[in-house]
């Protein structure tokens, strides 16, 4: 560091989404009632699940796992973007940079795994409903989970690893609303493409990886509700893959924009719009599309409020 007269970074500044103070009070306002609903929604999913034995399975299982990984996912991000609506300049250390982007980096990918393993899940369901309860038995689903944190550890180290291998010095200004990779990057010395091609590689093989789990899982059942004699027996089939199938296609189409598609193709702009949409209004529509799509989920809802009623 000394050898290139330059003095070490120790706090960063985020420039936030916008300058304008007007319009920041507009978006301050819109995104403490989304980070507000994100909470309520995947906090009253997970308590619900819980309560309600019709729920205790597989898929909700993997469902309230999905609602914690959205909270820390939000919660990683939201608190620090409204912080800088309201302040004229937010500061954040090197540390809590790379830990904030470590921890958005976790819960992304480990939401990857998530959407694969309820992929996985659907299909066992109703490709082989005899041996679900073989196939999805605790211990297999408790091994899903475990390979889906880990995994979703694994890739968050994979950048990190990078971000703290370089050094940072001169630049402090990130053009972003919180610590993401590409940003970081721009500031630290020196410049190594192999940082900017290995963690790129790493995102690409998970979602490679997890795409693929999806799109076999999804062919095997649709070669199964082609089978069903019965609209009825296949509308129903179908009807319990919609909630993830929607899911799947708004976090993938968003992530992959980010962490895959070269940087050159996009403007920074864009970038912030792209990351607005899949660090915190993903996590917020998640519970929305779970529920008011899931006739077990709303059945489920209506018993647990009125059992409350009659204990009141």
């Amino acid at each position: 560091m000394s050898g290139n007269n330059c003095t070490a970074v120790t706090e960063f500044i985020l420039l936030g989404l916008t300058d304008d103070p007007f319009l920041r009070v507009i978006l301050f306002v819109i995104f403490l009632g989304v980070y507000a609903v994100t909470l309520v929604g995947n906090l009253s999913i997970i308590i619900l699940i819980k309560n309600s034995s019709q729920l205790h399975t597989p898929m909700y299982h993997f469902l309230s796992h999905l609602a914690f990984v959205d909270i820390g996912y939000s919660s990683s991000v939201t608190p620090l973007m409204l912080t800088n609506f309201l302040a004229d300049k937010t500061s954040i250390s090197l540390g809590g940079c790379l830990a904030q982007f470590c921890s958005t980096a976790i819960f992304g990918t480990t939401e990857c795994f998530l959407l694969a393993v309820m992929a996985y899940d659907r299909y066992v369901a109703i490709c082989n409903p005899l041996l679900y309860s073989t196939n999805m038995s605790t211990r297999v689903c408790t091994l899903l989970l475990v390979i889906s944190y880990v995994g979703g550890c694994v890739n968050a180290w994979m950048f990190t690893g990078f971000l703290l291998n370089q050094s940072f010095c001169g630049g402090t200004r990130i053009n972003h609303f919180f610590c993401d990779y590409t940003p970081l990057l721009k500031l630290s010395y020196p410049h190594d493409d192999l940082a900017e091609i290995l963690p790129s590689a790493s995102a690409g093989l998970v979602i490679v990886i997890t795409v693929l789990v999806i799109i076999i899982s999804y062919v095997y059942i649709l070669f199964s509700v082609l089978k069903i004699s019965s609209t009825e027996g296949r509308s129903k089939a179908l009807s319990t893959c919609t909630s993830h199938l929607t899911a799947v296609t708004l976090f993938y189409g968003t992530s992959t924009f980010i962490y895959v598609l070269p940087k050159s193709g996009y403007s920074t702009d864009q970038n912030k719009v792209v990351s607005v949409f899949y660090t915190v209004m993903i996590p917020m529509l998640n519970p929305l599309i779970y529920s008011l799509r899931n006739k077990e989920v709303k059945s489920a809802l209506r018993k647990f409020i009125s059992r409350k009623h009659l204990f009141s």
